[in-house]
């Protein structure tokens, strides 16, 4: 993931930070609460700031713009609805596809929810989708 110099980001309760500033993030395990999910270091500072926001969100900030920000958001939506849509397909008709296309349904729905979950590692071995 390529950082993006130079970009303001939000730690939460009006605390902002450059980009290229922040050097790592480190999840609050204990004594997390309200304002304390994530301990920034930064190659200025001695000590970590408390940031209230989560260090994925902040790191996503730190890699993508608003507008790639939300383009990542609608695909990851259109691809959840895309796993559903054919998770809704009858069996009859995958097996159809399968047998006459060479489409597999069933690989293409976990394919979408592997890259889809967040903590997940998506496969690269693409060749069971087609025969």
């Amino acid at each position: 993931m390529e950082i993006k110099p130079g970009r303001m980001i939000s730690l939460g309760h009006g605390k902002y930070w450059r980009s290229d500033a922040i050097v790592g993030l480190m999840p609050i395990e204990d004594d997390r609460g309200p304002g304390q999910r994530t301990e920034v270091y930064t190659a200025t500072l001695d000590r970590p700031i408390v940031a209230s926001r989560s260090e994925r969100g902040i790191l996503q900030d730190m890699a993508f713009g608003g507008d790639e920000l939300l383009r990542l958001q609608e695909t990851r939506e259109i691809m959840s609805d895309l796993a559903d849509a054919l998770d809704d397909v009858p069996d009859v008709v995958k097996r159809m596809l399968n047998h006459e296309a060479h489409f597999d349904a069933h690989a293409w729905v976990r394919r979408i929810q592997e890259t889809l979950r967040a903590d997940g590692e998506p496969s690269d071995e693409q060749s069971d989708f087609f025969e």
